[in-house]
């Protein structure tokens, strides 16, 4: 787990490891990271060739930091082949989304296996298992940001991928995320011809507690930017009170005429700094250099 505020991404494009074309196209759109995919969206047979694109891929990434590969579960032969080709690879990228997670043992190994290889990456966990969910506090303890997999998760449930069905496991990520400080990034909309669900479930998740959502779509990385960064006002507000609280000597003070104390400073405090942590590494003069190898 890195020290001090996460800048932690409001928006994660999916791209699958199948075109070195599509994946350096995909770089033109407005993410704040863009996932190459090595693992669902890629055929068995075309994981040796995806690898490739991916190696390919992070060596002409203009800011590898902000580039994630999603690999293959671990306990596979498909995810020590890319374990091996991120260990080779002279780019490294900033992240690293493992799948099927069921223990925090299992993150744990990982960063030990690309260390070992020169590769330091954030590491992320699709929380898509029934084990996962159960022992979410201790992965979200290990991990450095969660991801919604509602796809397999309802699919083990035997449910639709509705809001009632996915409700409880968001909630429990929501708590653990923020015991700590661990990214909490919400799942993909797959009903793509119905914006206005992306819409509806982006602002609710925004107000259980998540801070991203992931896309396979750009066209919906408008959408999902503007309702998950919080608006001008929201931070002058956010300022305003901290500054207010601080003036009472940590006491009760009022702002517009609502009462605020030492809990409204806090969250205004942490918002105003997770927004100058996105600033400097999402928003357009951050690292633009090296991986995080």
């Amino acid at each position: 787990m890195t020290a001090g505020v996460r800048a932690v991404p409001r928006s994660i494009l999916y791209t699958p490891a199948k075109s070195l074309d599509r994946v350096v196209k995909a770089w033109s759109y407005d993410a704040d990271v863009h996932l190459i995919d090595l693992e669902d969206s890629v055929p068995p047979a075309e994981k040796p060739a995806a690898r490739r694109v991916c190696r390919e891929a992070l060596e002409k990434a203009p800011r590898p930091a902000n580039v994630g590969v999603r690999i293959n579960e671990l306990g596979s032969m498909a995810a020590v082949h890319d374990v091996l080709m991120l260990a080779e690879s002279a780019v490294k990228p900033g992240i690293v989304v493992m799948t099927m997670v069921t223990t925090g043992a299992e993150i744990d190994l990982l960063r030990r296996m690309l260390a070992s290889g020169g590769a330091h990456p954030e590491i992320y966990v699709t929380v898509e298992t029934v084990e996962s969910v159960t022992a979410v506090d201790e992965i979200a303890r290990a991990a450095d940001g969660l991801v919604l997999g509602s796809a397999d998760l309802a699919a083990t449930l035997g449910v639709e991928i509705t809001w009632e069905a996915m409700q409880a496991a968001r909630q429990a990520m929501a708590m653990a995320c923020a015991r700590y400080g661990t990214a909490c990034i919400d799942t993909a909309n797959f009903r793509l011809a119905e914006p206005e669900v992306l819409a509806e479930e982006t602002t609710r998740v925004k107000g259980l507690g998540f801070h991203g959502k992931v896309t396979v779509h750009p066209a919906e990385l408008d959408v999902i930017n503007r309702i998950l960064g919080p608006r001008p006002d929201e931070l002058a507000l956010a300022r305003r009170v901290a500054a207010a609280v601080a003036a009472a000597d940590g006491g009760i003070a009022v702002v517009d005429g609502n009462m605020v104390g030492p809990p409204f400073a806090r969250r205004s405090r942490d918002t105003v700094a997770r927004e100058d942590a996105w600033t400097s590494r999402f928003g357009g003069d951050g690292d633009t250099g090296e991986g995080l190898a």
